[in-house]
């Protein structure tokens, strides 16, 4: 299924042709395809090099630990999610190793190195979907996740499947067109609200 977005002005492929996908097929990743997906993240910026991003992850192999995380999403992702191979959290350290200060940009380096993890996926042939829809309190006592660190995210990764596989409400979110605001309306000269673009229709 085709869903290479229609941009304005041309981006590179893996941008264009990522989304988040709901249908997933039963093949996994293999170990080495992971190593390369977290490789990705490890080398994204963050403040003072801090790299303040972890991730759990569990395949579904091993089904006790899988249902464990899937008890961690709200019900109606873990109504898809479950048939992905991968699911993962992201989780954030709230301060800086070497001083112990709160550490104000933790979730924006975290988010960088989600976006590098999604698009090295991406070139790879393999699909993410990045779920806010989950319990991060569970996500805490389930994963012993200790104090000083917050969940942020849970996501899954495999191969995109067949939408016909998931129930006609989602389908229809499967297949729907892609949708972004123009970037009229997200960047602004120096005078917040006055776009820095014109005459950009997409």
């Amino acid at each position: 299924m085709n869903r290479t977005a229609e941009t304005s002005k041309p981006v590179i492929g893996i941008i264009a042709d990522r989304w988040s996908p709901r249908a997933f097929a039963q093949d996994a990743p293999s170990g080495d395809e992971l190593i390369s997906i977290f490789e990705a993240a490890r080398w994204a910026p963050s403040c003072f090099n801090g790299q303040p991003w972890r991730f759990i992850i569990m395949t579904s192999d091993d089904r006790e630990m899988f249902e464990r995380g899937l008890n961690c999403l709200r019900e109606q992702n873990a109504a898809w999610a479950k048939n992905a191979p991968v699911l993962g959290f992201l989780v954030a350290s709230e301060n800086f190793e070497q001083n112990g200060k709160p550490n104000p940009w933790s979730d924006l380096d975290c988010g960088l190195a989600m976006g590098q993890l999604t698009l090295q996926a991406q070139s790879m042939g393999l699909s993410t979907h990045i779920m806010a829809g989950f319990h991060p309190d569970r996500a805490r006592e389930a994963f012993n996740i200790p104090e000083g660190f917050e969940p942020l995210a849970a996501f899954v990764i495999g191969r995109a499947g067949d939408p016909e596989t998931l129930p006609e409400d989602l389908r229809e979110r499967e297949t729907a067109p892609r949708e972004r605001k123009n970037i009229t309306e997200t960047v602004f000269s120096p005078e917040w609200g006055k776009t820095f673009f014109h005459g950009q229709e997409k």
